[in-house]
């Protein structure tokens, strides 16, 4: 499987709490193009913070919740000793080596919303395959950023989509040096 990190960001990369600004840059459309992206994908992958955030949807009814509630949903944890969401299942221990297995796994594509810690931990030993971003027309100033000052990553654009509401979708996937 590939690993692919989808995370909602704004123009000056802060993807901390995007459910308090995301929803006026949310359309028909964009929706349409989360339920595929879902519909590609077999597993999620979460850290422990947005794993629990986004249990509220085990309790709504949308196609999208749908396709969250019945997908496999692998939850990094030192501290979570059990998960109540269906199909959950925790991942503590050697982190880098566990998701490696799960890579190795046959699929397409294991998903990882939010989880900034993750996400950096898995690119720092060349996990990630593809950044799948949507960039949201708005600069907060301040806030957690999914690339830390620091690091650097030579990327290559795999796609691009301009959305009505101004949001941009673009898909990056790593150079390897």
């Amino acid at each position: 499987m590939k690993i692919r990190a989808a995370e909602i960001v704004t123009l000056d990369g802060v993807m901390e709490a995007c459910n308090q600004w995301i929803f006026p840059y949310l359309d028909q459309e964009i929706e349409v193009d989360v339920i595929n992206t879902l519909l590609e994908t077999d597993a999620f992958l979460f850290g422990r913070k947005t794993y629990l955030e986004l249990t509220t949807w085990a309790n709504r009814n949308s196609a999208m919740a749908e396709l969250f509630n019945i997908l496999p949903k692998y939850v990094v944890s030192g501290t979570l000793k059990e998960v109540t969401w269906n199909n959950s299942h925790i991942i503590s221990g050697n982190i880098v080596e566990e998701v490696a297995k799960l890579k190795a796994q046959p699929g397409e594509y294991l998903l990882i919303n939010g989880s900034a810690d993750l996400v950096r931990l898995l690119a720092q030993h060349d996990l990630i395959d593809e950044y799948y971003l949507s960039i949201v027309p708005l600069v907060l100033g301040k806030g957690k950023r999914l690339f830390p000052e620091g690091d650097q990553a030579k990327l290559q654009l795999l796609d691009c989509k301009a959305y009505k509401t101004g949001l941009l979708h673009l898909s990056y996937g790593p150079i390897k040096q």
